[in-house]
Protein backbone atom coordinates (compact mmCIF):
# COMPACT_ATOMS: atom_id res chain seq x y z
CA UNK A 1 0.00 0.00 0.00
CA UNK A 2 2.78 2.44 0.88
CA UNK A 3 4.63 1.78 -2.39
CA UNK A 4 1.46 2.15 -4.48
CA UNK A 5 0.61 5.36 -2.65
CA UNK A 6 4.05 6.78 -3.43
CA UNK A 7 3.67 6.00 -7.13
CA UNK A 8 0.36 7.81 -7.46
CA UNK A 9 1.48 10.70 -5.27
CA UNK A 10 4.52 11.31 -7.45
CA UNK A 11 2.62 10.89 -10.71
CA UNK A 12 -0.23 12.98 -9.40
CA UNK A 13 2.20 15.81 -8.71
CA UNK A 14 3.36 15.50 -12.28
CA UNK A 15 -0.16 16.09 -13.58
CA UNK A 16 0.00 19.60 -12.13
CA UNK A 17 3.23 20.11 -14.02
CA UNK A 18 1.58 18.82 -17.19
CA UNK A 19 -1.05 21.58 -16.91
CA UNK A 20 1.68 24.20 -16.85
CA UNK A 21 4.05 22.65 -19.43
CA UNK A 22 2.91 21.12 -22.69
CA UNK A 23 6.17 19.15 -22.83
CA UNK A 24 5.10 16.93 -19.92
CA UNK A 25 2.95 13.87 -20.63
CA UNK A 26 1.33 11.35 -18.32
CA UNK A 27 0.74 8.05 -20.13
CA UNK A 28 0.16 4.37 -19.52
CA UNK A 29 -0.93 0.95 -20.71
CA UNK A 30 -3.42 -1.36 -19.00
CA UNK A 31 -3.36 -4.96 -20.22
CA UNK A 32 -5.02 -8.07 -18.86
CA UNK A 33 -6.29 -11.43 -19.98
CA UNK A 34 -6.61 -15.17 -19.49
CA UNK A 35 -3.69 -17.60 -19.79
CA UNK A 36 -4.23 -21.34 -20.20
CA UNK A 37 -1.08 -23.47 -19.93
CA UNK A 38 -0.32 -27.09 -20.77
CA UNK A 39 2.74 -29.26 -20.26
CA UNK A 40 3.37 -28.50 -16.59
CA UNK A 41 2.33 -29.86 -13.21
CA UNK A 42 -0.90 -28.38 -11.88
CA UNK A 43 -1.45 -26.37 -15.07
CA UNK A 44 -4.55 -24.21 -14.93
CA UNK A 45 -6.32 -21.22 -16.41
CA UNK A 46 -5.39 -17.99 -14.66
CA UNK A 47 -5.99 -14.26 -14.91
CA UNK A 48 -2.76 -12.52 -15.85
CA UNK A 49 -1.79 -8.86 -16.13
CA UNK A 50 0.48 -7.56 -18.87
CA UNK A 51 0.07 -10.42 -21.35
CA UNK A 52 0.55 -8.56 -24.66
CA UNK A 53 2.38 -5.60 -23.10
CA UNK A 54 3.56 -4.78 -19.59
CA UNK A 55 1.02 -2.58 -17.81
CA UNK A 56 2.57 0.73 -16.84
CA UNK A 57 2.01 4.27 -15.61
CA UNK A 58 4.55 6.93 -16.46
CA UNK A 59 5.44 10.55 -16.94
CA UNK A 60 7.90 11.91 -19.48
CA UNK A 61 8.81 15.33 -20.79
CA UNK A 62 11.39 17.88 -21.78
CA UNK A 63 12.32 21.50 -21.18
CA UNK A 64 14.11 23.73 -23.66
CA UNK A 65 17.36 25.24 -22.40
CA UNK A 66 17.98 27.27 -25.55
CA UNK A 67 20.58 26.76 -28.23
CA UNK A 68 18.97 23.49 -29.44
CA UNK A 69 19.62 21.95 -26.02
CA UNK A 70 16.88 20.51 -23.80
CA UNK A 71 16.41 18.47 -20.65
CA UNK A 72 14.62 15.12 -21.08
CA UNK A 73 13.30 12.80 -18.39
CA UNK A 74 11.02 9.82 -17.75
CA UNK A 75 9.70 7.93 -14.74
CA UNK A 76 7.80 4.75 -15.60
CA UNK A 77 6.26 2.36 -13.08
CA UNK A 78 5.35 -1.20 -14.00
CA UNK A 79 2.07 -2.58 -12.67
CA UNK A 80 0.63 -6.06 -12.20
CA UNK A 81 -2.92 -5.48 -13.34
CA UNK A 82 -4.23 -8.76 -11.91
CA UNK A 83 -3.12 -7.93 -8.35
CA UNK A 84 -2.48 -4.18 -8.37
CA UNK A 85 1.05 -4.71 -7.11
CA UNK A 86 4.17 -3.05 -8.52
CA UNK A 87 5.89 -4.91 -11.35
CA UNK A 88 9.57 -5.66 -11.98
CA UNK A 89 10.06 -7.25 -8.59
CA UNK A 90 8.35 -4.43 -6.69
CA UNK A 91 10.62 -1.58 -7.85
CA UNK A 92 8.96 1.84 -7.72
CA UNK A 93 9.87 2.90 -11.26
CA UNK A 94 10.98 -0.50 -12.47
CA UNK A 95 10.42 -0.06 -16.20
CA UNK A 96 12.64 2.97 -16.65
CA UNK A 97 13.81 6.07 -14.82
CA UNK A 98 16.22 8.58 -16.32
CA UNK A 99 17.15 12.22 -16.80
CA UNK A 100 19.54 13.81 -19.27
CA UNK A 101 20.17 16.35 -22.00
CA UNK A 102 19.40 16.25 -25.71
CA UNK A 103 20.84 18.27 -28.58
CA UNK A 104 21.97 18.13 -32.19
CA UNK A 105 24.77 15.72 -31.33
CA UNK A 106 22.42 13.24 -29.65
CA UNK A 107 20.98 12.45 -26.23
CA UNK A 108 22.75 11.46 -23.01
CA UNK A 109 20.75 10.16 -20.05
CA UNK A 110 21.55 8.55 -16.71
CA UNK A 111 19.40 6.14 -14.68
CA UNK A 112 17.68 2.81 -15.42
CA UNK A 113 17.47 1.99 -19.14
CA UNK A 114 16.34 -0.84 -21.39
CA UNK A 115 18.85 -3.41 -22.60
CA UNK A 116 19.89 -2.56 -26.19
CA UNK A 117 19.83 -6.19 -27.34
CA UNK A 118 16.32 -6.60 -25.91
CA UNK A 119 15.21 -3.45 -27.75
CA UNK A 120 16.50 -4.75 -31.10
CA UNK A 121 14.81 -8.13 -30.65
CA UNK A 122 11.49 -6.77 -29.39
CA UNK A 123 10.93 -3.71 -31.55
CA UNK A 124 12.64 -4.82 -34.79
CA UNK A 125 12.79 -8.62 -35.02
CA UNK A 126 9.69 -9.92 -33.20
CA UNK A 127 6.22 -9.72 -34.82
CA UNK A 128 4.71 -10.24 -31.33
CA UNK A 129 6.70 -7.24 -29.99
CA UNK A 130 7.78 -9.15 -26.90
CA UNK A 131 4.25 -9.99 -25.81
CA UNK A 132 1.62 -12.73 -25.73
CA UNK A 133 2.50 -16.42 -25.88
CA UNK A 134 4.52 -15.84 -29.05
CA UNK A 135 7.12 -13.52 -27.51
CA UNK A 136 10.59 -14.19 -28.91
CA UNK A 137 11.94 -13.79 -25.39
CA UNK A 138 10.81 -17.34 -24.62
CA UNK A 139 13.89 -18.65 -26.45
CA UNK A 140 16.09 -15.66 -27.37
CA UNK A 141 18.04 -13.29 -25.11
CA UNK A 142 19.02 -13.40 -21.48
CA UNK A 143 15.73 -12.31 -19.89
CA UNK A 144 17.54 -9.27 -18.46
CA UNK A 145 15.54 -6.41 -20.01
CA UNK A 146 17.01 -3.43 -18.19
CA UNK A 147 20.31 -2.06 -16.88
CA UNK A 148 20.58 -0.18 -13.58
CA UNK A 149 23.06 2.61 -12.73
CA UNK A 150 23.61 3.23 -16.43
CA UNK A 151 24.57 5.96 -18.88
CA UNK A 152 23.00 5.87 -22.34
CA UNK A 153 24.01 7.81 -25.44
CA UNK A 154 21.81 7.74 -28.54
CA UNK A 155 21.77 9.64 -31.82
CA UNK A 156 19.97 9.50 -35.17
CA UNK A 157 20.77 11.12 -38.52
CA UNK A 158 19.14 10.54 -41.92
CA UNK A 159 17.65 7.19 -40.93
CA UNK A 160 20.82 5.89 -39.27
CA UNK A 161 20.73 5.44 -35.48
CA UNK A 162 23.38 4.48 -32.95
CA UNK A 163 23.34 3.86 -29.20
CA UNK A 164 25.88 2.96 -26.54
CA UNK A 165 25.34 2.25 -22.84
CA UNK A 166 27.42 1.50 -19.77
CA UNK A 167 26.09 0.27 -16.45
CA UNK A 168 28.21 0.43 -13.31
CA UNK A 169 27.85 -2.68 -11.18
CA UNK A 170 28.08 -0.86 -7.85
CA UNK A 171 28.42 -4.13 -5.93
CA UNK A 172 30.42 -3.52 -2.75
CA UNK A 173 33.56 -5.65 -2.69
CA UNK A 174 33.28 -6.70 -6.34
CA UNK A 175 33.81 -3.89 -8.83
CA UNK A 176 33.31 -6.21 -11.80
CA UNK A 177 29.99 -7.75 -10.78
CA UNK A 178 26.89 -6.53 -12.61
CA UNK A 179 28.84 -4.19 -14.88
CA UNK A 180 27.21 -4.03 -18.30
CA UNK A 181 27.79 -2.38 -21.64
CA UNK A 182 25.93 -2.44 -24.91
CA UNK A 183 26.02 -1.00 -28.42
CA UNK A 184 23.55 -0.91 -31.29
CA UNK A 185 23.44 0.44 -34.85
CA UNK A 186 20.29 0.67 -36.93
CA UNK A 187 19.07 1.76 -40.36
CA UNK A 188 15.58 2.72 -41.49
CA UNK A 189 15.19 3.11 -45.24
CA UNK A 190 11.72 3.05 -46.72
CA UNK A 191 10.13 -0.35 -46.03
CA UNK A 192 13.28 -1.77 -44.41
CA UNK A 193 14.30 -1.56 -40.74
CA UNK A 194 17.60 -3.18 -39.74
CA UNK A 195 19.38 -3.20 -36.37
CA UNK A 196 22.44 -4.92 -34.93
CA UNK A 197 23.06 -4.93 -31.17
CA UNK A 198 25.33 -6.47 -28.56
CA UNK A 199 24.87 -6.57 -24.79
CA UNK A 200 27.57 -7.71 -22.37
CA UNK A 201 26.92 -8.23 -18.67
CA UNK A 202 29.32 -9.30 -15.93
CA UNK A 203 27.06 -11.00 -13.41
CA UNK A 204 28.21 -11.76 -9.89
CA UNK A 205 29.31 -15.32 -9.17
CA UNK A 206 26.76 -17.40 -7.29
CA UNK A 207 27.61 -20.53 -5.32
CA UNK A 208 24.59 -22.61 -4.32
CA UNK A 209 26.50 -25.87 -4.57
CA UNK A 210 30.15 -25.27 -5.43
CA UNK A 211 32.95 -23.46 -3.67
CA UNK A 212 34.06 -21.75 -6.89
CA UNK A 213 30.56 -20.63 -7.87
CA UNK A 214 29.10 -20.49 -11.38
CA UNK A 215 30.10 -17.87 -13.95
CA UNK A 216 26.82 -16.28 -15.02
CA UNK A 217 28.29 -13.71 -17.43
CA UNK A 218 26.17 -13.02 -20.51
CA UNK A 219 27.15 -12.01 -24.04
CA UNK A 220 24.15 -11.58 -26.33
CA UNK A 221 24.42 -10.38 -29.94
CA UNK A 222 21.60 -9.99 -32.44
CA UNK A 223 20.92 -8.93 -36.01
CA UNK A 224 17.23 -8.15 -36.52
CA UNK A 225 15.24 -6.81 -39.45
CA UNK A 226 11.74 -6.30 -40.74
CA UNK A 227 10.55 -5.27 -44.19
CA UNK A 228 7.15 -4.31 -45.52
CA UNK A 229 6.09 -6.47 -48.46
CA UNK A 230 2.81 -5.14 -49.80
CA UNK A 231 0.46 -4.92 -46.82
CA UNK A 232 2.42 -7.52 -44.82
CA UNK A 233 5.58 -7.11 -42.74
CA UNK A 234 8.17 -9.90 -42.70
CA UNK A 235 10.47 -10.35 -39.69
CA UNK A 236 13.79 -12.11 -39.25
CA UNK A 237 16.41 -12.27 -36.49
CA UNK A 238 19.65 -14.13 -35.82
CA UNK A 239 21.09 -14.24 -32.31
CA UNK A 240 24.32 -15.53 -30.77
CA UNK A 241 24.24 -16.04 -27.00
CA UNK A 242 27.25 -17.02 -24.89
CA UNK A 243 27.71 -17.47 -21.15
CA UNK A 244 25.60 -19.11 -18.46
CA UNK A 245 23.66 -15.90 -17.87
CA UNK A 246 22.77 -15.53 -21.57
CA UNK A 247 19.82 -17.95 -21.50
CA UNK A 248 16.13 -17.02 -21.00
CA UNK A 249 16.22 -19.52 -18.12
CA UNK A 250 18.32 -16.96 -16.25
CA UNK A 251 15.86 -15.05 -14.05
CA UNK A 252 17.31 -11.65 -12.98
CA UNK A 253 14.80 -11.43 -10.10
CA UNK A 254 16.32 -14.65 -8.68
CA UNK A 255 20.08 -14.61 -9.41
CA UNK A 256 20.57 -17.96 -7.67
CA UNK A 257 18.22 -19.50 -10.22
CA UNK A 258 21.03 -19.51 -12.78
CA UNK A 259 23.07 -21.72 -10.53
CA UNK A 260 20.22 -24.17 -9.90
CA UNK A 261 18.42 -24.22 -13.26
CA UNK A 262 18.76 -27.62 -14.90
CA UNK A 263 19.01 -26.49 -18.50
CA UNK A 264 20.56 -23.07 -19.17
CA UNK A 265 22.44 -23.00 -22.48
CA UNK A 266 25.88 -21.40 -22.34
CA UNK A 267 26.31 -21.21 -26.12
CA UNK A 268 23.46 -21.04 -28.63
CA UNK A 269 22.59 -19.71 -32.08
CA UNK A 270 18.97 -18.75 -32.53
CA UNK A 271 16.95 -17.97 -35.67
CA UNK A 272 13.53 -16.31 -35.92
CA UNK A 273 11.26 -15.81 -38.93
CA UNK A 274 7.81 -14.30 -38.74
CA UNK A 275 5.13 -12.19 -40.35
CA UNK A 276 2.39 -9.70 -39.49
CA UNK A 277 -0.52 -9.43 -41.92
CA UNK A 278 -3.20 -6.75 -41.43
CA UNK A 279 -6.67 -7.66 -42.68
CA UNK A 280 -8.99 -4.77 -41.95
CA UNK A 281 -9.01 -4.15 -38.19
CA UNK A 282 -7.40 -7.56 -37.57
CA UNK A 283 -3.67 -8.22 -37.69
CA UNK A 284 -2.59 -11.86 -38.02
CA UNK A 285 0.75 -12.85 -36.45
CA UNK A 286 2.96 -15.90 -36.89
CA UNK A 287 6.55 -16.74 -35.95
CA UNK A 288 8.92 -19.69 -35.80
CA UNK A 289 12.06 -19.82 -33.63
CA UNK A 290 14.77 -22.45 -33.60
CA UNK A 291 17.27 -22.49 -30.73
CA UNK A 292 20.46 -24.39 -31.56
CA UNK A 293 22.26 -25.28 -28.33
CA UNK A 294 25.98 -25.81 -28.99
CA UNK A 295 26.69 -27.28 -25.56
CA UNK A 296 27.48 -30.99 -25.28
CA UNK A 297 23.99 -31.59 -23.87
CA UNK A 298 22.54 -30.37 -27.20
CA UNK A 299 19.37 -29.07 -25.53
CA UNK A 300 17.76 -27.54 -28.61
CA UNK A 301 14.28 -26.05 -28.67
CA UNK A 302 11.85 -24.69 -31.22
CA UNK A 303 8.77 -22.52 -30.89
CA UNK A 304 5.79 -22.11 -33.21
CA UNK A 305 3.39 -19.26 -32.45
CA UNK A 306 0.17 -17.90 -33.92
CA UNK A 307 -1.74 -14.81 -32.86
CA UNK A 308 -4.17 -12.08 -33.84
CA UNK A 309 -5.09 -8.61 -32.63
CA UNK A 310 -8.34 -6.77 -33.33
CA UNK A 311 -8.25 -2.96 -33.06
CA UNK A 312 -11.41 -1.50 -31.57
CA UNK A 313 -9.88 1.98 -31.77
CA UNK A 314 -6.48 3.60 -32.10
CA UNK A 315 -5.77 2.87 -28.42
CA UNK A 316 -7.75 -0.29 -27.61
CA UNK A 317 -7.41 -3.80 -29.00
CA UNK A 318 -8.29 -7.40 -28.20
CA UNK A 319 -5.82 -10.21 -28.78
CA UNK A 320 -5.47 -13.98 -28.90
CA UNK A 321 -2.34 -16.10 -29.23
CA UNK A 322 -1.18 -19.70 -29.03
CA UNK A 323 2.40 -20.94 -28.80
CA UNK A 324 4.06 -24.30 -28.32
CA UNK A 325 7.71 -25.04 -27.48
CA UNK A 326 9.27 -28.39 -28.30
CA UNK A 327 12.22 -29.08 -25.98
CA UNK A 328 14.92 -31.65 -26.76
CA UNK A 329 17.27 -33.62 -24.51
CA UNK A 330 15.88 -32.23 -21.27
CA UNK A 331 15.71 -28.54 -22.19
CA UNK A 332 13.24 -26.69 -19.99
CA UNK A 333 12.10 -23.60 -21.90
CA UNK A 334 8.56 -22.42 -21.16
CA UNK A 335 5.93 -20.30 -22.90
CA UNK A 336 5.63 -16.94 -21.16
CA UNK A 337 4.31 -13.52 -22.18
CA UNK A 338 5.20 -9.86 -21.72
CA UNK A 339 5.14 -10.07 -17.90
CA UNK A 340 5.34 -13.76 -16.98
CA UNK A 341 7.96 -16.44 -17.58
CA UNK A 342 5.25 -19.10 -17.81
CA UNK A 343 5.37 -22.72 -16.58
CA UNK A 344 4.16 -24.88 -19.46
CA UNK A 345 5.41 -25.94 -22.88
CA UNK A 346 2.31 -24.45 -24.53
CA UNK A 347 -0.08 -21.62 -23.73
CA UNK A 348 -3.22 -19.94 -25.04
CA UNK A 349 -3.85 -16.24 -24.36
CA UNK A 350 -7.03 -14.17 -24.63
CA UNK A 351 -7.11 -10.55 -23.49
CA UNK A 352 -7.30 -6.84 -24.16
CA UNK A 353 -5.16 -3.73 -23.70
CA UNK A 354 -5.71 0.00 -23.69
CA UNK A 355 -3.12 2.76 -24.03
CA UNK A 356 -3.62 6.30 -22.78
Amino acid sequence: MKRTGCVFALLGASVGSALAQSSTTVYGVVDGGLVSERGCQHCSVRVDGGVAAESRLGVRGSESLGGNLSVVYALEAGLQLDTGRAGQGGQLFGRQAYVGVSGKAGTVTVGRHQNLEYDALTYVGDPFKGGMAGTAGNLIGSGERRVDNSILYSAELNGVSASASYGAGEIVGNGRANRAWGVSVGVENGPLTLRAAHQNRNVALVAPSTAMGNNTDAKNSILAANVRVGIATAYVAYSASRGRGSSPLWNPDNPYGAGMASTPSTDSRDVLVGMALPVGATTLLVSYIRKNDRDLANQDAKQMAFGATYAMSRRTDFYAAYSRITNRNGAGYTVGNASSLGRGSSALNLGMRHAF
